[in-house]
């Protein structure tokens, strides 16, 4: 028996019982009114406990995680709206159908509208649970496939827009898509962004320029530290300092910025760095601090070596060794170069495999730079600071047994205050 039939009973039975006509009809309609209220919350109760139990056994029941994602993106509880949907179209309207017609025009539509809502609330839930499930995968997992989900919602927000505008107003769906053809140019405006950003994100993935857990720099943008996220109109960097800089996506594509990425997967990261030598304290060494200087270990072999490589040269061209400039000599920077590369190929946390220079750069007003040029076995931050230190804390407390001394400004040229 649907709501027509009890509605016309109940005002039957009013009408025997004394009660006017007009009174029984609208006593009848109030009556089923809430008793479908009570029942829709019953039904929408039970549809509920029952869908979701359902989905809670088959989660724990199998080891794939898409079912617990379909549970996380509240799958079940949209599809417990079906029901209710259904059974308050099959019995509201017919409740006001005889004599609150248009109310009953206006519940119907409304209805109509909710339900586009609910399926397209539905339909992003299953593709959010989709794209949750394939970032399980490692082949997918630094993609972004955030933005390809957005570019599908809202393909399906514009189309169910459409639709609610035709239930709304009672006209045809091409009416309106005519219509919103007229308005391209200003849609194109409005979603500006949002198109650079879908032609930006296919780039990205399509180049590979950027994926989730890369550590860039972007200087212009404040932006220094891992990508978190890249979706349709930003991308997300959790910088060092725990704060997030979300950059629109084309800028990946219009500006500069740098990938560490091929630092992270190459076998090595990089120290370049500078000590800054005193001119005035380089010069010629005499043959007693030549003999002092054998005693170091790393500099033994080469010392050895190299002294006997220039007495001979110096022998052939007979040298005039009375003065120290005449021949070939050793210098104290030079040996300090020689024993810092030394250093460097036998520090355990040094790729041998990679390029060990120590090189001396153009001179300065503060000095001449002596640049070390490694790479370190380790590219985890933390470790690679700690590395960088203790090369440097040893160079600078082995540079006085080569007689150099490293720039320090005086305090009598530091600026009043």
């Amino acid at each position: 028996m649907n709501s027509l039939n009890l509605k016309t009973l109940l005002s039957r039975i009013f009408e025997e019982n004394g009660i006017t006509k007009f009174w029984a009809e609208n006593l009848s309609i109030v009556l089923l009114f809430f008793f479908t209220i009570i029942l829709s919350i019953l039904l929408f109760w039970v549809t509920r406990r029952i869908i979701i139990n359902i989905f809670n056994k088959i989660a724990t029941r199998t080891e794939s995680t898409f079912d617990d994602l379909l549970l996380k993106n509240r799958v079940p509880r949209l599809l417990s709206y079906i029901p209710l949907l259904f059974f308050i179209y099959a019995n509201f309207p017919g409740l006001f159908e005889t004599i609150y017609e248009p109310f009953t025009y206006g519940l119907k539509i409304i209805i109509e509208a909710l339900s586009v809502i609910i399926a397209l609330g539905l339909i992003r839930a299953l593709l959010k649970s989709l794209s949750d499930f394939l970032k399980t995968f490692p082949a997918l997992k630094e993609k972004p496939l955030d933005s390809y989900l957005q570019v599908i919602m809202i393909f399906l927000w514009f189309i169910g827009g459409v639709l609610i505008l035709s239930i709304l107003t009672g006209k045809d769906v091409w009416s309106f898509v005519t219509a919103l053809g007229a308005l391209s140019a200003v849609l194109l405006f409005v979603f500006k962004d949002t198109i650079l950003g879908f032609v930006a994100s296919v780039q990205v993935a399509v180049n590979d320029t950027v994926r989730i857990g890369d550590w860039i720099s972007m200087p212009q943008n404040k932006a220094d530290g891992d990508v978190i996220s890249v979706s349709l109109s930003t991308v997300q960097v959790q910088n060092f300092d725990k704060t997030i800089t979300s950059i629109p996506t084309y800028k990946l594509i219009s500006e500069s910025f740098i990938n560490w990425r091929g630092m992270s997967e190459s076998d090595g990261r990089r120290i370049k760095r500078s000590l800054l030598i005193k001119i005035s304290s380089i010069r010629f060494l005499e043959s007693s601090e030549i003999q002092e200087l054998k005693k170091i270990e790393l500099l033994s072999e080469i010392l050895e070596k190299r002294n006997e490589e220039i007495d001979k040269s110096n022998s052939n061209k007979k040298v005039d060794k009375s003065l120290l400039i005449n021949g070939r000599n050793f210098t104290n920077l030079g040996l300090f170069r020689f024993y810092t590369e030394a250093y460097l190929e036998n520090h355990p946390m040094i790729n041998t495999n990679m390029t060990i220079m120590c090189r001396q750069l153009p001179p300065t007003a503060q000095g001449i730079p002596l640049e070390v040029y490694v790479f370190t076995k380790v590219k985890e931050w933390i470790n690679y600071e700690h590395i960088s230190a203790d090369i440097f804390d040893h160079l600078l407390a082995s540079i006085k047994y080569f007689s150099l001394e490293c720039f320090e400004l005086n305090s009598n040229f530091l600026p009043n205050k």
